[in-house]
């Protein structure tokens, strides 16, 4: 039954942007006989799956609406699918549809299904709030607003190599924040730690995100990329606000790691189980001093390497007036081995949660990644 998998992806095509799952329950009504198609997004925190339009917030995590989430792969129970939304490893929820056959024909072709809504979802999110709106259980401030606007998404998955990185607290972020991009032989990535509060921290990382955005695009190196940086915050704000970063480029064929360390948050290797805080050339912030000379060093990485970069709100996170701190932090990378980046984000990021018993005071951001190697 290829015909309705292609005619989905044309009604999604041709459907009002605000109207996607009602347009594509139409034709798997028509189709698999399915009665009920809901959208259930992840919440900007990772803890809730959220429903479009009706239902209540799941968060159980044994659910299989998680389960679905967690394995990347439909779930089917009691005659209700859940299907994963996803697409080039950015997961954006899951479908409930009712009533689903236990076919792994049909249940292959619901999964194609979602995928296609989540391509749509993502070519119409700049033109709709319908989506946006409903993946949040709270307000955002204005400054996490700002600073969600800015990210590339939460995760990437290529053949060489798996990403992810979160942002908290996440409903009143101010300037931490990430940034990656890749060509298909390099990745570039940048870790911001902020600094200030509020919209005047977001709009000093916004400054910093599209200065480098845009010595990256003219295909500036990367200390290159840090010095236009350094020189359009300086330009503004002469030395009175400055952010730390950790600028990074991987060659994705050879593994070699180019990085330019800007007072940069805190960089962890996992490698075979062990874990090591990388040693990194400390230089100024970014905007600290005019015309700065960024230097670049090098690291190699090994099929298998995972990195994981944290600002200091990580480290810093205080509950019960005992810091994290960073014997904490490298016991608990320890245990993320098996999981995917993004669990492996959102396990230590629920881990601090538990540990300052709710929502963190200061920044926190952690970006994880790993390279699996050269690939053909």
């Amino acid at each position: 039954m290829i015909e309705p998998v292609n005619q989905a992806r044309r009604t999604l095509n041709e459907t009002p942007a605000d109207l996607l799952v009602g347009g594509v329950g139409d034709v798997l009504a028509r189709s698999y006989r399915i009665t009920e198609a809901e959208l259930f997004q992840v919440d900007y925190r990772l803890s809730q799956l959220l429903p479009l339009t009706e239902g209540d917030p799941i968060t159980g995590p044994g659910h299989p609406a998680w389960r679905s989430f967690d394995h990347q792969s439909p779930i089917l129970a009691e005659g209700v699918g859940w299907f994963p939304v996803s697409m080039r490893g950015e997961r954006r929820g899951v479908l409930r549809l009712a009533p689903v056959p236990d076919d792994s024909t049909v249940l292959g072709e619901l999964a194609e299904i979602a995928t296609a809504l989540a391509h749509e979802l993502a070519a119409v999110s700049a033109g709709t709030d319908v989506y946006r709106a409903a993946r949040r259980s709270q307000r955002l401030t204005l400054a996490a607003e700002m600073q969600w606007d800015l990210l590339p998404g939460r995760s990437r998955i290529r053949p060489a190599f798996s990403l992810a990185g979160q942002l908290e607290p996440a409903y009143a972020v101010r300037g931490d924040s990430f940034d990656w991009s890749d060509d298909g032989s390099r990745l570039w990535l940048s870790t911001i730690n902020g600094n200030g509060e509020g919209v005047a921290a977001s709009l000093l990382t916004s400054l910093a995100t599209h200065a480098l955005r845009n010595a990256r695009r003219a295909g500036l190196s990367l200390a290159d990329q840090a010095a236009l940086a350094d020189q359009a915050l300086h330009d503004l704000y002469r030395g009175e606000r400055h952010l730390s970063a950790l600028l990074m480029e991987l060659d994705l064929r050879s593994g070699v790691l180019t990085l330019v360390d800007a007072g940069s948050p805190r960089l962890v290797l996992l490698r075979d189980g062990e874990v090591a805080e990388q040693p990194l050339e400390a230089q100024f912030p970014l905007g600290m001093f005019e015309a700065t000379d960024y230097h670049e060093q090098q690291l190699k990485l090994e099929r298998g390497d995972r990195l994981f970069v944290v600002s200091d709100g990580v480290v810093d996170a205080t509950g019960q007036d005992v810091r994290y701190g960073a014997t904490a932090l490298d016991r608990f990378l320890r245990r993320t081995g098996p999981m995917e980046p993004l669990d492996a984000v959102r396990s230590l990021i629920g881990d601090l949660r538990a540990f300052v018993a709710g929502d963190l005071v200061d920044d926190a951001v952690v970006v994880c990644l790993d390279w699996t190697g050269p690939q053909h």
